[in-house]
């Protein structure tokens, strides 16, 4: 299996009140703003979390409604385009090309295109770096000025589909995701599925539920003091708790759930494992799959099923 595709590069997101987002998303959050641009006739805000080195990770874009617009994946080498431009063509997938530059500040070049479930995905190569705060030379840890939780990184978006195995089939056939863990139905099929190409135990995953949709997107924390620690930040701001911390059975991560200010979930995550060339991918079986959500609980709520943007 190739290095093609290193990572989960961006997301961007439907938002009905920007202004208020973009609060949210930095003094709250703690990303740093980068760009603001408008597209189309629309308003854009481009923010990254503090130790990413490239313009952006997450792209908030005005809009009537809240949900994702698209999920890009970095690629390796801008050859990386033309291979995987000929492998989405082969199985009769459209695919549209951007120059660098083309979608936005700071953007790179890149492809689109659709996945069975109609999610829009991008892979991008040679996006423009800005640095990550810290000197190349000698740096502390990490900066003295940070806002808010402010999270490293982008960790890993979670999705939602019809056929939750033409989804997976789609990213390890044709993007050569690797599958890590799935929660599996005692009828044989995949009620959940978890695949990554970084080498942790997830850069995207997907769950029943309907094509299109965002269940959340992730931001890594360096250790559980950071998830507890945030949580603290979040109550102390209003901001609506989803879940409060505790553990996965799947990915083994710590974890707590909120949601921005229009409805978006957000995650911040840490824990997990580390995934060589040669991971054999771990089942749960259906009796299990609230152990597997929600390790200590056991059960998983129906709002955590039902409720997505």
């Amino acid at each position: 299996m190739s290095d093609r595709i290193l990572r989960l590069q961006h997301v961007e997101i439907r938002v009905p009140d920007l202004e208020l987002c973009t609060a949210y998303y930095t003094e709250v959050l703690g990303l740093v703003e980068t760009a603001r641009d408008v597209r189309d006739g629309v308003d854009r805000v481009f923010l990254k979390c503090w130790d990413e080195h490239e313009h952006h990770s997450v792209v908030l874009r005005q809009a009537p409604t809240y949900g994702l617009d698209h999920m890009a994946f970095k690629v390796a080498e801008a050859g990386d385009l033309d291979y995987f431009t000929d492998k989405l063509q082969a199985v009769s997938v459209p695919v549209k090309r951007y120059a660098a530059r083309e979608l936005g500040p700071g953007w790179g070049e890149a492809i689109r295109f659709e996945t069975p479930s109609g999610h829009l995905v991008e892979l991008v190569h040679g996006m423009e770096r800005l640095g990550n705060m810290l000197p190349m030379t000698n740096p502390p840890p990490r900066p003295q000025d940070l806002v808010g939780i402010a999270p490293p990184r982008l960790d890993h978006v979670f999705v939602m589909a019809e056929d939750v195995e033409a989804f997976s089939a789609f990213f390890i056939d044709v993007l050569e995701f690797r599958l890590t863990e799935q929660i599996v139905a005692n009828d044989g099929h995949q009620l959940a599925a978890f695949l990554e190409r970084s080498h942790t135990p997830h850069d995207i995953a997907v769950i029943t539920g309907p094509n299109g949709a965002l269940h959340h997107f992730a931001f890594w924390m360096d250790d559980w003091n950071g998830i507890r620690d945030a949580a603290d930040t979040l109550a102390y701001h209003g901001v609506t708790i989803d879940v409060a911390p505790t553990r996965h059975g799947v990915t083994r991560g710590y974890t707590t759930y909120f949601f921005d200010p229009v409805g978006n979930r957000n995650e911040l995550f840490t824990g997990g494992y580390w995934v060589d060339p040669d991971f054999e991918p771990i089942t749960w079986t259906e009796e299990e799959m609230g152990r597997a959500i929600f390790y200590y609980h056991r059960q998983v709520n129906e709002r955590f099923f039902t409720v997505h943007s």
